[in-house]
């Protein structure tokens, strides 16, 4: 089925509680307009997270592009789903490039990370959805997606926010009203629009005040500068392609980013629960499928110097609005994403973004992706009276939050992020043993995967 579709009805549009389902498709300029909105909807934090992450944000859109054509192939067309930047990673990636590691390095640990995530879609697969509910049942899952994004604090505080305290203040407000107040589509680009409010604050403070004097994120050092620099911008070509790269691998940078592979997994079994939710189908065999491809775009995009992918719910929620879930209008997306990364001039905008409005997205954003652990904690029920919940759980997230640094050898050590996941798993399940209790006892049942709308 992967490029034969079906006319729904006249191809024109929808009657009273009728959708589109996977395997139809409305008239070709109709998907093309429904494509544009899923480029949309991507757009802000598949370009913001590579720009996080130090990354090159031309190639992670065109990547993106690539995975979900991948995605969508392996799935054999039955899940509708974006591959975007996922931002599962950013933690991992700041810890390594504060030990000097360089975008290779980066790169070639979520090479890896994406070839283990694809293993474990193929265990799924033979051996059923159900071994993820036992391994990581409600209560890890939850800790591992709350302590990735509030072990991220640091990184605001000690980034970001010094760069320009004012306009990070001034844009975490206005992204916050964004989201909140408006509905529908622009809501669903609230970070997209916060980021450009942000740039746009930027460039007239630079006009009205003139240069900043703080912290340069170029230099590390504390001097007198403009906030907006359209210099690298102006330099760039209108067509080219962009900065591949080749990888390298470090054991100590891979140890880094596996935590992030529970979380990749978490995201996608949200996925396909909730596309069949809103279909009506039963797709739980496919879940298998859907984390194979998630790993196999996530590591052919980093092998050229890409950003890790994940399945994105924004992408679910402008499905949902249009209750068009038909696959030809991801695969128009995917190519016009493709076709995005073949233009520098973009890229270089993207990358010109001041450091102070990073700090005011990524606030919001890092806060965002850990409440969802807690949404995940709430819709099981999750019993925190009971110690061996309690105990590894607590631990782990302040080990990440800290983020403590525990020396394993001289060259080697686990700390924030990393650290606190091996907690968590590590302790949640040796405890449970030593208290001899089943799994129902101290879980919620099965992990509730319905994501909000404004995380990738």
């Amino acid at each position: 089925m992967a490029f034969r579709w079906t006319v729904h009805g006249e191809g024109r549009g929808l009657a009273p509680g009728e959708v589109v389902k996977p395997d139809e498709r409305l008239s070709w300029p109709r998907m093309a307009g429904f494509g544009a909105q899923h480029v949309i909807a991507m757009f802000g934090a598949t370009f913001v997270f590579p720009l996080v992450m130090g990354l090159d944000p031309n190639l992670a859109i065109m990547m993106s592009g690539v995975a979900t054509i991948i995605f969508l192939l392996i799935v054999q067309g039955r899940i509708p789903s974006y591959l975007g930047t996922s931002a599962s990673f950013v933690g991992a990636v700041a810890a390594i490039r504060a030990a000097q590691g360089d975008s290779a390095t980066v790169t070639g640990a979520i090479l890896v990370a994406g070839l283990v995530l694809a293993a474990v879609g193929v265990a799924i697969h033979y051996l059923g959805v159900q071994i993820i509910h036992k391994i990581f049942p409600p209560v890890v899952t939850g800790a591992v997606v709350m302590l990735i994004g509030l072990g991220l604090a640091y990184v605001v505080a000690d980034i970001y926010w010094p760069q320009d305290p004012w306009i990070a203040l001034v844009t975490m407000c206005a992204t916050g009203v964004f989201l909140v107040v408006f509905k529908g589509f622009l809501g669903r680009i609230g970070i997209l629009l916060g980021l450009v409010f942000g740039f746009a604050v930027s460039w007239l403070v630079d006009k009205i005040w003139g240069n900043i004097t703080a912290l340069n994120a170029g230099t590390g050092q504390i001097d007198t500068h403009p906030r907006v620099n359209f210099g690298n911008v102006t330099a760039a070509d209108w067509f080219g392609l962009p900065s591949f790269h080749a990888p390298t691998f470090q054991a100590s940078a891979v140890v880094l980013v596996l935590p992030a592979v529970i979380a990749l997994i978490a995201e996608n079994v949200g996925h396909v629960k909730a596309v069949g939710e809103m279909t009506g189908t039963d797709v739980d065999p496919l879940v298998g499928r859907a984390i194979i491809g998630d790993g196999v775009g996530t590591a052919l995009a980093s092998a050229v110097g890409g950003s890790p992918t994940t399945t994105y719910a924004e992408n679910i929620g402008v499905m949902a609005a249009t209750r068009v879930y038909s696959t030809a209008a991801y695969y128009i997306a995917a190519v016009v994403a493709i076709l995005f990364g073949f233009i520098p001039k973009f890229g270089a905008l993207v990358a010109a973004t001041p450091g102070g409005v990073l700090g005011g997205i990524t606030v919001i954003l890092y806060g965002m992706i850990g409440l969802l652990g807690a949404k995940i904690w709430i819709e099981n029920r999750v019993d925190f009276s009971d110690p061996v919940n309690m105990v590894p759980i607590g631990a782990g997230i302040i080990l990440a939050v800290g983020p403590v640094t525990h020396q394993i050898t001289d060259d080697f050590s686990l700390a924030g992020i990393t650290l606190g996941t091996i907690v968590v798993l590590g302790g949640y399940h040796l405890l449970r043993a030593m208290a001899r209790r089943p799994d129902k006892e101290v879980s919620g049942g099965e992990i509730g995967f319905e994501r909000d709308a404004t995380a990738g």
